[in-house]
């Protein structure tokens, strides 16, 4: 812990939906984001999950190395996207949260209202693909995951969601299991 010492980290990134957010979140912040968001990250009280995204490092997590889990991390992206109540775990990823897969996939699936390219991680080798959907009609239920409450599609909505479209996260070979 002696990394965060004389580094104090502004309650209003803590307070990010999942604890993820964009330099652009935080101008209010900082006059300059880029320069003190990459001082934080250096000194541990922040991880760079991908370009232009950050994730505040769990308090009993600073000083070690963390790596946020895959299904987190693309809620708090298209979070910090589009508001945490248009954000919803989808197909093998809720299937991952839910229990129903249980490997690790390089591939997060997040259905979201309006489109948005791929976004490839830099902190291992996997991306975040979003599906365009109507959020508000999708049945989905709150779940807790390390970094806080994210929306993600019911068992029921994800069986149909893996029914319909069993190639979508790279993960077909999973997805006769999982249903």
């Amino acid at each position: 812990m002696g990394t965060s010492r004389g580094t104090p980290l502004p309650v209003e990134l803590a307070r990010s939906a999942l604890r993820t957010f964009r330099p652009q979140d935080v101008a209010h912040v900082y006059a300059h984001p880029r320069p003190e968001l990459a001082r934080l990250t250096d000194r541990g009280l922040l991880h760079r999950v991908a370009p232009g995204y950050y994730i505040v490092v769990p308090q009993e997590q600073v000083g070690r190395p963390w790596l946020p889990g895959l299904e987190a991390a693309a809620a708090g992206i298209a979070s910090a996207i589009y508001g945490a109540d248009h954000a919803v775990l989808m197909g093998v990823s809720a299937a991952r949260v839910l229990g129903a897969i249980p490997r690790a996939l390089a591939t997060a699936v997040v259905a979201v209202p309006r489109g948005h390219r791929p976004i490839e991680l830099s902190d291992r080798n996997a991306a975040v693909r979003f599906v365009q959907r109507d959020t508000d009609a999708l049945d989905v239920e709150r779940v807790e995951t390390p970094l806080g409450a994210a929306l993600v599609t019911t068992p029921e909505q994800t069986v149909l969601d893996l029914a319909r479209r069993p190639l979508l996260g790279n993960a077909d070979s999973d997805v006769p299991a999982a249903v």
